[in-house]
């Protein structure tokens, strides 16, 4: 299947490591060109180095998307250098374990502040950009934005906005041929994720009815076939690849009879 994707250009924020890096190769192998940032410059140079070494060029830059100034910025850059935007991949986010009751009103807003305005921000910038032209814009949300997890509640708050942030530009943006779109993965094996740790990695796939964890790779597939012209007529709903971890409450039993 031709995903008719050469030519394209993607901008992917969070991108240095874990499935943005994965989908920014993965979009390189089919012909597009693609720009990503994050905020550790060591590892958008392995990145960059990675790229090369596969014979592609990856654009990266350092940016704190928290700040619009800086995300704006680095958009003028891509398309200074590139002349459009056809695809968006909002990627960059936080999380950590921590009691709501202790958390800080500063650390609460930190959080909305990379995770759910910066996605506002993103498909801003994106939709200006594409604006007459059409394009794609994906917004990472999670899990936790349907069941979330004790100790994770400002970061379940701020995806179940993403999720619906996202419904709403879909409706806005469909006029112009923008299709928005969120996507919510499983347990992915990344450098921050639950299932990279050994302490708990029994429980975690005793709820996955496919019993494995997924690899970045496993979401980049995907990701690129919803920003191609196969899915054209995907728009504004999220999209689940868990291995199942959804369709059932206890996948335990199909193991045990």
């Amino acid at each position: 299947m031709d995903l008719n994707l050469k030519g394209k250009v993607v901008v992917i924020t969070g991108g240095a490591t874990g499935i943005g890096k994965a989908a920014a190769l993965e979009f390189l192998k089919e012909g597009c060109k693609v720009a990503v940032c994050g905020r550790r410059q060591a590892k958008l140079d392995e990145a960059a180095a990675e790229a090369k070494a596969a014979g592609v060029e990856l654009m990266t830059e350092s940016v704190d998307v928290t700040d619009v100034d800086s995300l704006q910025n680095f958009a003028d850059h891509v398309l200074e250098k590139y002349g459009k935007i056809d695809i968006w991949m909002n990627n960059a986010g936080s999380n950590y374990i921590k009691s709501m009751v202790d958390y800080t009103t500063d650390e609460f807003k930190r959080m909305v502040d990379i995770i759910l305005v910066s996605v506002f921000s993103g498909c801003q910038i994106a939709a200006r950009a594409m604006k007459g032209k059409g394009g794609v814009i994906l917004n990472a949300s999670s899990f936790a934005s349907i069941m979330p997890a004790a100790g994770r509640a400002p970061y379940a708050a701020c995806k179940a906005g993403v999720s619906s942030l996202s419904r709403s530009f879909a409706a806005e943006l469909a006029k112009d041929n923008i299709r928005v779109l969120s996507y919510i993965p499983g347990m992915i094996v990344t450098d921050c994720s639950s299932a990279s740790r050994n302490d708990n990695s029994s429980y975690l796939l005793s709820n996955i009815p496919m019993r494995k964890f997924g690899i970045p790779e496993d979401l980049a597939k995907v990701l690129v076939f919803l920003a191609s012209d196969c899915a054209c007529y995907m728009n504004g709903t999220d999209v689940v690849i868990a291995g199942g971890k959804f369709c059932v409450q206890n996948p335990q039993y199909a193991y045990e009879n």
